[in-house]
């Protein structure tokens, strides 16, 4: 004997409004899906237009920042490609104002290309930035051996050689400094 099951209109209805809902549910998933490249491309290029905003970042620095926050790689370059694209990420806008900001606060060349080269930079790019003559930089050395030890004298070679320290961990050249301190304590102040 074969039974027949014989359903009720409401259970018709509501059965056929379940398969409904859940083709529509599966509809917007696949929606959602397609749309979520679109969604994480704008995500990641927000957040690395807020990390922009308070100061330029190189490429490397960007990267680094944007996958710590999880984002996959391949998302992070396309983003950053973008924002290349568009001139809203610019290595040589960096590169200029960091150097420029780095000299206005005693740090020399040397130090300057080694923060730049942490940052993903090479040396053939800051270059240009860096090719300043003997008189400039030894007119920014100045500047940091004076804010830091004033118009005093060092009192013997000991000392002498503290100061040398001083303005080689900033980044100057040694023959600059060699020369700076070499010379008398009135030429100095003139400078």
């Amino acid at each position: 004997m074969t039974e027949v099951l014989v359903e009720s209109a409401p259970e018709v209805a509501a059965t056929e409004a379940t398969v409904e809902s859940a083709a529509a549910e599966r509809a917007a998933t696949e929606a959602a899906a397609a749309e979520a490249p679109d969604a994480l491309f704008e995500e990641i290029r927000s957040r690395a237009l807020k990390l922009l905003s308070t100061r330029e970042h190189s490429r490397l620095e960007l990267a680094r920042k944007l996958r710590q926050r999880g984002y996959p790689d391949a998302a992070v370059e396309a983003v950053i490609e973008s924002l290349v694209v568009n001139e809203l990420l610019s290595e040589e806008r960096l590169i200029a104002a960091y150097v420029a900001e780095r000299l206005g606060k005693g740090f020399g060349p040397l130090r300057i290309r080694a923060e730049l080269r942490e940052k993903g930079l090479s040396d053939e790019r800051v270059q240009p930035y860096l090719e300043l003559d003997d008189q400039t930089l030894i007119d920014y050395l100045t500047q940091a051996y004076q804010k830091r030890f004033g118009e005093t004298e060092a009192e013997d070679r000991r000392a002498q050689a503290k100061r040398a320290r001083f303005l080689e961990y900033r980044g100057f050249p040694s023959h600059l400094i060699a020369r700076f301190l070499g010379s008398s304590p009135s030429a100095r102040s003139t400078r």
